[in-house]
């Protein structure tokens, strides 16, 4: 079964004339009652029947006319949705982002893919960055913003900016008189634990060991309660610099070591780019992070 034989079918389902289907169609009629019979061949029975100057669908026809219209419809849909992707009429995007990036650094970018790309359909996925990179790998996300090191060998990584890691604080807090915080500092210290944090990780990476001991007092993965609970005198925490964002919320960089890490745009190496991707890739790199690596 061929789309033009559909098509054709339909017409004459809408004229019941021969004569006036083809020339809604644009072909010859010669051509649109060949079309016809080679259907109808194929369906294994006639679905129009002439009669001198009008026609009538046959019980064959009338059942098989609703599934030949949605087959049509789908098609012109596909036609449309793949005309319109390549002339990003429709321009969807995944893009995973670390829960632990704050959005103020990242809305600027948001705003310059806006202005780019107006059609942009994107469609922000926040997870932590292991999280993240499992959805890559399995196809769920087209790109992602990730600050982990070590990552696998299967991804492309475009560096993008730095940040170091800070101690978080309540404004009037001991560490507010210090310049930079030592993590021996920490030791002794009321601490609020935040579950996607990777600061162990960027700081095992340095070949640092943790010897302080803090007074844990609280958890979350939400890092919107932790910043709550800062302000609300429960202890400090670990963060990198760009994701505080309550007023209220003081912070210092940690030092002895300094420990800081890298943002990164991630894809999956080897997989095709839509040309909306592409953009978006291209817009990365020519954009001027604070910090750019």
């Amino acid at each position: 079964m061929e789309m033009h034989q559909v098509r054709y079918f339909l017409a004459v389902c809408e004229t019941l004339n021969f004569t006036r289907a083809a020339e809604i169609c644009n072909v010859a009629q010669p051509s649109l009652t060949k079309a016809i019979k080679n259907l109808e061949e194929e369906l294994g029975g006639e679905l129009i029947r002439r009669e001198r100057s009008q026609s009538h669908l046959t019980d064959l026809g009338r059942l098989m006319k609703p599934h030949l219209e949605n087959i049509y419809m789908a098609s012109e849909a596909a036609k449309a949705d793949a005309d319109g992707f390549h002339a990003l009429e429709t321009a969807a995007v995944n893009l995973g982002v670390m829960s632990t990036i704050g959005p103020a650094k990242m809305i600027n970018f948001i705003t310059k893919l806006r202005e780019d790309i107006p059609t942009l359909d994107l469609n922000i996925v926040e997870a932590s960055g292991k999280a993240l990179v499992d959805l890559l790998l399995k196809g769920e996300l087209d790109i992602g913003l990730i600050g982990l090191p070590n990552l696998p060998d299967r991804l492309d990584v475009i560096p993008l900016y730095k940040e170091r890691y800070t101690i978080a604080f309540p404004e009037g807090h001991r560490f507010e008189q210090m310049d930079t915080v030592p993590v021996r500092e920490l030791d002794g210290e009321d601490y609020l634990i935040r579950v996607h944090c990777e600061f162990s990780d960027h700081f095992q990476e340095l070949g640092a060991e943790w010897t302080v001991n803090t007074n844990v007092r609280y958890r979350s993965e939400r890092e919107d309660w932790v910043q709550a609970m800062l302000l609300a005198r429960m202890g400090c925490s670990i963060m990198p610099e760009f994701l505080p964002d309550r007023p209220g919320v003081a912070t210092r960089p940690v030092t002895d070591p300094s420990v800081s890490r890298t943002i990164s745009l991630v894809t999956v190496a080897g997989r095709r780019f839509s040309p909306t991707l592409n953009i978006m890739v291209r817009l990365a790199r020519q954009y001027s992070w604070p910090g750019a690596v």
